[in-house]
């Protein structure tokens, strides 16, 4: 839509990130087509402007803690492919959802510039500056349920992928990786290795008793460790591509270990020299996730848990994993040393310890008190004993 075309939109009163008196959306605009990104710098009620197809359920998770009101995505936020609920979720939450099906947002919008949003009307000083598709709950139920019965041929196609790619990443099953010399002590300990997944804030809740009183090594991989500091945990190890952890949480003293590609090369790396941070590489096939157990388990980890990793179909097609070999390899290998977190906060039983020593005690003494009150003869007892002490000690 060219700038001769916008149609002049009616005045809207209107107050900054707020709502106008016609209803309208009023808000800061900011422009980022990686969601994950972008979020690290969104403020309640601004609009966001990204690029992403099949918006995934931690995407959406993360926007509405934001705290934006509106979302424009210059891609499909559900393409159909696969049953979806990350737009879902998004719109459950009272968040604007508009997908720009003719025009790029990101040469319409300005970063920083104030806009207007009604009716999937996008505005800015009174001008129309795009429209788009507002998607709506009961619209995006309906798709999800269509989804739904159609999941068998998005599984076929997983199924194809996952064999196609077994030989290449057959490296994860042998243990031909060359894991570099680590600080961290892993044998005969127990890991935890905190992805950046689906209900990771809420595993590591759960575990907290665990993290207590086990004490175990954590590694955080890559936006994990966003994760392990917003839950008060100080990773001893972050691991991977370096692209979703923030520089406070890469400056935390923890150990940097960049995934690299098969053939050594590591985009993450530049980051880290920029940052003058000391780190090591390792060059290996699959996911950093897997690549994370696997150095746990090559190096004598006794138990690896696992916080938001992922484990079904859905949350592959989420994370745009056409397969699961490197998943599968992984698995195959460490076998029964990985226990899924929501398994261990189930039936991890921690001890009483001395917690609750003080409240006993002063119940103790409140009872005493109370008993030598209501009985002479046990007052004239403790007066007795009080007076051998004061006897014993000089006084």
């Amino acid at each position: 839509m060219t700038t001769a075309s916008r149609r002049r939109l009616p005045a809207l009163l209107s107050r900054r990130n707020g709502t106008s008196a016609e209803g309208a959306i009023v808000g800061t605009v900011r422009l980022g087509r990686r969601t994950k990104d972008l979020v690290k710098r969104l403020r309640p009620g601004e609009i966001a402007v990204l690029d992403h197809v099949n918006i995934d359920r931690i995407a959406a998770e993360e926007l509405v803690a934001t705290g934006v009101r509106a979302v424009v995505n210059a891609a499909p936020s559900s393409d159909g492919r696969y049953p979806n609920a990350g737009p879902l979720l998004l719109v459950r939450a009272g968040v604007t959802l508009i997908d720009a099906e003719d025009d790029d947002p990101f040469e319409l919008l300005e970063e920083g510039a104030e806009a207007t949003i009604s009716a999937g009307v996008i505005g800015s000083e009174g001008r129309e500056i795009l429209r788009g598709r507002v998607l709506d709950v009961a619209e995006l139920e309906s798709r999800l349920a269509v989804q739904r019965e159609r999941v068998d041929e998005a599984l076929a196609e997983f199924a194809e992928n996952t064999v196609a790619h077994v030989r290449q990443e057959t490296d994860l099953l042998t243990g031909a990786i060359e894991f570099p010399p680590t600080r961290t002590v892993f044998r005969d300990r127990q890991v935890l290795i905190v992805v950046r997944g689906e209900g990771h804030r809420s595993d590591l809740k759960a575990l907290r008793a665990y993290i207590r009183d086990v004490r175990p090594v954590v590694v955080a991989v890559d936006g994990g460790a966003e994760g392990c500091l917003e839950a008060g945990l100080k990773p001893d190890v972050i691991l991977g591509d370096m692209d979703s952890a923030g520089d406070a949480a890469l400056r935390r003293g923890a150990e940097l270990i960049v995934h690299a590609y098969p053939d050594g090369r590591a985009p993450g790396r530049e980051r880290l020299l920029e940052l003058d941070l000391e780190h090591t590489l390792v060059p290996a096939a699959g996911t950093s996730e897997d690549v994370a157990m696997l150095m746990a388990f090559e190096k004598g980890a006794d138990l690896i848990v696992s916080v938001g990793a992922h484990f079904n179909l859905i949350e592959f097609l989420d994370r745009n994993r056409g397969g699961m070999s490197s998943t599968f390899l992984t698995r195959l290998r460490i076998g029964e040393k990985l226990v899924d977190a929501k398994g261990v906060s189930r039936l991890y039983n921690p001890g009483s310890g001395l917690g609750p020593a003080p409240l006993f005690l002063a119940t103790f003494m409140i009872l005493l008190a109370i008993l030598v009150i209501a009985s002479p003869a046990l007052g004239d007892l403790v007066d007795l004993v009080w007076l051998k002490i004061k006897i014993w000690l000089g006084l």
